[in-house]
């Protein structure tokens, strides 16, 4: 069954317990724009109240999962912050942005029924900020994660610097944020971003959905137990730095190699950074 709502960044289906939430842009690769940063916590939260959902599967529509934030959609946004660096005003504006990302992120991590990602092409970004927040990640062996931010002169700063710690671990994290560098499914495996692969994007939603419904089969007052007991020990420290991070960034964001890498991405060049 489809969802009657009438999403712009989003579409969603449910049959026998189990919804699937599809990225479907409407920026290029399913980028980020602000549909998706509005809508994503409105779409969890109903499949949160949902009696009839027991596990939801997320993945991508098209080759890929997400090309991360939506850069030249978000410019505007961005552009307030960067257009009057020393102003008390636009950094409060831009720290209430940020803070309003970060809470469409955590809406799929509090979900309480399961969220399984099924992932393949590209997971750029905010795209792994994405996947951070799911309980369970697939991909197909097409599949590359990158967490770019540092690349567009940027701290990443809605989800990955606080979730993939307990994820893949302190170490590989720092290797991914601080180089911004490309890993394919075989390296993500290996890290433990993703539990298994596949060998094609047909076959890892089909995994994804076999375990959505595995969780689905089971009662489902324990299932938001295991999970209330799981996310205990882990939601201070992820809401320590996550509150950290949003007031690093509204402090210091503002730079000439943010705006340089801005400008690089609109005129489809590398970007020169100067430290500035």
């Amino acid at each position: 069954m489809t969802d009657s709502s009438s999403w712009k960044a989003f579409t969603v289906e449910r049959a026998e317990h189990v919804a699937q939430v599809t990225l479907i842009g409407p920026g290029k690769g399913n980028a980020m724009g602000p549909d998706f940063w509005s809508e994503l916590p409105q779409v969890f939260a109903q499949l949160d109240a949902d009696p009839e959902v027991r596990a939801v599967v997320l993945t991508g529509s098209g080759k890929h999962f997400s090309y991360g934030l939506d850069l030249p959609a978000m410019a505007g946004d961005l552009g307030q912050v960067l257009a009057d660096k020393a102003q008390a005003k636009p950094r409060t504006d831009f720290h209430a942005m940020v803070k309003r990302m970060q809470g469409a992120i955590t809406a799929v991590a509090d979900c309480r029924k399961p969220v399984v990602a099924a992932i393949s092409g590209w997971c750029i970004g905010g795209g792994v900020d994405l996947i951070s927040a799911a309980d369970i990640r697939y991909a197909s062996a097409d599949a590359q994660f990158s967490v770019r931010e540092v690349k567009v002169g940027m701290v990443a700063d809605v989800g990955s610097l606080a979730r993939l710690p307990l994820i893949i671990g302190d170490g590989h994290l720092r290797e991914l944020a601080l180089t911004g560098k490309d890993i394919d499914a075989a390296r993500a495996e290996k890290i433990g971003l993703v539990s298994d692969v596949f060998d094609d994007a047909a076959a890892a939603l089909a995994a994804a959905h076999a375990t959505a419904a595995e969780i689905a089969a089971n009662p489902p007052l324990v299932v938001h137990g295991i999970k209330d007991v799981l996310d205990h020990t882990r939601s201070a420290q992820v809401d320590d730095s996550l509150r950290y991070v949003a007031a690093w960034n509204s402090a210091f964001l503002p730079s000439e190699d943010l705006t340089e890498a801005i400008t690089a991405v609109m005129q489809k060049r590398t970007p020169v950074f100067r430290g500035r």
